[in-house]
């Protein structure tokens, strides 16, 4: 009896199956493993989550992974993603800067202008001149009511500035109302006695003036060109609770554009497109080049300095020249991505439009090759490249109960979405396109802002909820769900993500519609148009109404709504697809393993 290992390496797990050829001929499935890719697909590191996926595969059998006659690995080429801003202003502002941010607990309401007062000097204080003051958390929120209280009756103070979070505790004690920011981290960097506005909106509004050129304008008398000026800073307070600008005459503004840049598909004829022209452009401009041989981006420009980053950074894990490495797709999805305001006091930022990018990467040399060869150094058991990932799925997929020639895969997993179609008569149409899971959870820690990829990668994988009381919650389709025993106080009022068995909680303040929303649009974005992108490609003369039905499989098949996304776009097509059930016991992974085992047989 023969053992014959299939192992899948993708962007995200490598999947084994086990299989064994008898000396009748007969064949049958033993077992199966998924362990996370080590290091960048399609690199030696990975060599060592195979020998792991393989050790757990050949200990549910009981046999040592030396039993093995012979490894078949598939043949693929890594995807890397990345973000391409259209437009990077960066607007930095010497001596002087701007707050505008969310702090939890801002006080009092509206507007105000004043020339900046620190509290410890606010004896130098003149009466008559309206004072925005600034307290550090050297003072406590009871020392900076009683001074301010001291000083109010003789001084005209406007509003105030905090650096601790204590808006709401200082404004109880106050004798006057006024706004106050609070959570201003960088308080020492406010400068006394310049000018400056300041804006606490009303509970469940935003601020309206600070956020308005023009507002800021009427608040500082500023003249148009001063107003221009002020643009970036106004645009980054929109939506925002609370927001201080100040005003420094003897500053200097200055502006530097990086230009977003052109990219160049080297194709059957070359084809140049701007990045402004956004993702739709871009992949009109990438099918119109017809088959790419390369893909790079202008010289000293955005673009440019991404796709060469994703050059060199494959490069120098596989081990070759920039020159050896090639671009052969990519897709384009728009976005948006926050850019950080230079001089900010509390971290700041301003979201830009910006395209992302996932790129696949192949180099001269066949990466895949080298680590069958490692692999048998280090196993002492014989490996080989065996087949192309679509094809590889496609028989993988057979396997599905209820299947049958002609069959259309659609294999969605970290990195890429392979498509092909298997004729009756034998003929196979692949194609292996950039862009899947991994260019998701980017998206969704993009436009999220958020500092994990981790995070983003859970409010990818699980529904959510709100934790409104201590026995229930309300979930994201707007159903209560109500608990017998306390939920743990740790996650009243926040959004937990509901992970098999656990909560997951969101650190970040950000309300659970906007999660949904960008969590939705960013699969749609990636999943529906590189589907219809791919079955586009494979289907008998480009005509998707001639592919009768899809399997789905790979890892993002696996997803509690990507599925009924792409069923809803594929219907208007007459197309019926479903999830995969490799083998009648996996779901929809282990396709390409098991179409590698199968792929022995002949």
């Amino acid at each position: 009896m023969k053992l014959i290992a299939g192992v899948d390496i993708g962007n995200s797990t490598t999947e084994v199956c086990i299989g064994a050829v008898g000396e009748d001929g007969r064949f049958q499935f033993l077992s199966g493993a998924s362990r996370m890719t080590t290091g960048t697909k399609g690199t030696l590191p990975n060599v060592h989550g195979i020998k792991s996926a393989l050790l757990e595969a050949m200990d549910r059998i009981r046999q040592p992974v030396s039993a093995i006659d012979l490894v078949r690995l598939n043949e693929a080429a890594p995807v890397i993603g990345d973000t391409a801003m259209e437009t990077i202003t960066e607007t930095i502002i010497t001596e002087s800067s701007m707050i505008g941010h969310n702090p939890s607990t801002p006080a009092g309401a509206g507007d105000a202008v004043g020339e900046l007062l620190f509290l410890e000097n606010i004896w130098k204080g003149k009466p008559g001149t309206p004072y925005i003051v600034v307290a550090s958390n050297r003072f406590s929120y009871e020392e900076a009511a009683a001074r301010l209280n001291q000083y109010i009756p003789e001084l005209d103070v406007r509003g105030l500035i905090l650096q601790a979070d204590e808006a709401v505790l200082v404004e109880n004690r106050l004798s006057k109302k006024i706004p106050i920011v609070d959570e201003v981290r960088h308080i020492r960097k406010v400068p006394e006695g310049k000018l400056a506005a300041i804006e606490v909106a009303l509970p469940g509004t935003s601020i309206r003036m600070l956020s308005n050129p023009y507002g800021i304008a009427t608040l500082l008398g500023l003249d148009a060109e001063e107003t221009r000026s002020v643009t970036p800073i106004a645009k980054s307070l929109i939506g925002k609770r609370s927001a201080v600008v100040i005003r420094t005459p003897h500053g200097n503004v200055q502006e530097n554009v990086l230009p977003a840049g052109e990219i160049t598909f080297h194709g059957e004829k070359d084809v140049n497109i701007n990045i402004d022209s956004g993702a739709d452009g871009i992949m009109e401009a990438l099918s119109s080049a017809g088959e790419i041989r390369d893909i790079d981006g202008e010289k000293h420009t955005n673009v440019g300095n991404m796709l060469s980053r994703i050059k060199t950074s494959m490069a120098d894990v596989a081990q070759e020249q920039d020159s050896e490495i090639r671009i052969t797709d990519i897709l384009a999805v728009d976005t948006l991505a926050p850019v950080e305001i230079s001089g900010s006091l509390a971290g700041e930022t301003c979201m830009e439009k910006a395209v992302g990018i996932a790129a696949m990467v192949k180099t001269r040399h066949l990466p895949m090759q080298k680590i069958a060869e490692r692999l048998e150094q280090e196993l002492h058991v014989r490996s080989t490249v065996a087949g192309v990932e679509a094809v590889m799925a496609s028989l993988g997929a057979m396997t599905t109960p209820g299947t049958r020639l002609p069959l259309a895969i659609l294999d969605m997993g970290g990195g890429s979405t392979d498509a092909a179609v298997l004729e009756a008569d034998g003929r196979v149409r692949t194609t292996h396109q950039a862009g899947a899971g991994e260019l998701v959870s980017m998206l969704i820690q993009t436009e999220l802002g958020l500092g994990s990829r981790t995070t983003a990668e859970q409010i990818k994988k699980y529904p959510m909820g709100k934790v409104e009381s201590l026995f229930h919650m309300r979930l994201e389709n707007g159903a209560m769900q109500f608990f017998e025993e306390s939920i743990d106080p740790r996650y009243y009022g926040h959004v937990v993500l509901l992970a098999p068995g656990e909560m997951l909680k969101i650190e970040e303040d950000i309300p659970m519609e906007r999660i949904l929303e960008v969590r939705r649009d960013a699969k749609r974005k990636v999943f529906v148009r590189n589907a219809l992108r791919a079955l586009t490609a494979v289907a008998p003369d480009r005509d998707l109404r001639k592919i009768p039905n899809v399997v789905l499989v790979g890892g993002s098949a696996e997803d509690f709504e990507i599925p009924e996304m792409l069923t809803e776009a594929l219907s208007e097509y007459r197309i019926v697809c479903g999830r995969g059930n490799i083998r009648g016991t996996e779901g929809p992974r282990n396709a390409v393993a098991t179409g590698l085992v199968l792929s022995y047989l002949g």
